[in-house]
């Protein structure tokens, strides 16, 4: 019995002495794991087509420590000024050997149909920021979750931003048909180029369109020419379509000022 007791005691104390190595090396690696030695985000690249945006943002997990890294989750979560739910995207990694280091890129995609549907139309005429969200969560040694979450803001431009239809002009072809010329302008304040066509529907009257192709913070002063026969009436509403390689939208409802 006397056998027994001390063998238990010895294993009693090897357990606590392996528990207590484990707990010392598993924070001591955890550790490692704190921005920006072990975990940390890059410069976000941003792209647009397909009435998609995405905003590409690259990480890097750089395991240290003498445990492996399992179940890594990188979730964002987008929301508008308001507080609108827009998009959320997740990035799974299964594994993350002890001494490796794994680059990936999280992309967080943002449907405009998604905001049309939502009534974030606005932003495409208003300048805005967007909240996000940024929760990580792992498993350390297949066995300690470790939880991370932050909040950061993103700046938001306009695509079409002070869109205005000026005052019209009329411009006899011949005995049965004059021109209409509208002018119209817009500041793209995005982070993509607006290129394609932009139509003009006047009601009742006629249409007409014109290619645009307006780079990230610059003005769009263009004219749209309408060919209308005499007697057709003065326009006083109109709309605009917009299809670029960014996005398709429209009508956008205007009157038409007159001198």
């Amino acid at each position: 019995m006397k056998y027994v007791i001390r063998a238990l005691s010895i294993a009693n104390t090897v357990l606590w002495i392996i528990t207590i190595l484990f707990s010392t090396t598993s924070i001591y690696s955890a550790l490692k794991l704190l921005p920006p030695l072990g975990f940390g985000f890059g410069d976000p690249g941003v792209s647009a087509s397909a009435d998609v945006f995405t905003l590409s943002l690259p990480f890097y997990i750089d395991n240290g420590g003498f445990y492996d890294i399992s179940d890594l989750n990188v979730t964002t979560g987008i929301s508008s000024h308001n507080g609108t739910l827009i998009s959320n995207s997740t990035t799974l990694i299964p594994l993350v050997s002890r001494g490796g280091r794994v680059e990936r890129a999280h992309n967080i995609s943002i449907s405009m149909d998604d905001m049309v549907s939502k009534g974030l139309i606005s932003l495409l005429f208003q300048d805005s920021s967007f909240d996000i969200g940024v929760y990580v969560g792992l498993k350390y040694a297949r066995a300690i979750p470790l939880q991370l979450s932050t909040n950061m803001t993103m700046p938001w431009g306009a695509p079409l931003a002070n869109l205005t239809i000026g005052e019209i002009s009329f411009v006899p072809i011949n005995f049965t048909h004059f021109q209409i010329v509208a002018p119209i302008s817009f500041e793209n304040h995005s982070f993509f180029t607006l290129e394609g066509t932009l139509r003009l529907e006047l009601v009742d009257v006629g249409a007409g369109e014109t290619n645009i192709s307006v780079p990230p913070m610059n003005q769009c002063i263009t004219q749209v020419k309408v060919v209308v026969r005499i007697g057709a009436g003065i326009p006083t509403e109109a709309r605009i379509y917009f299809e670029t390689s960014a996005f398709t939208f429209g009508p956008i409802p205007v009157v038409i000022p007159h001198g």
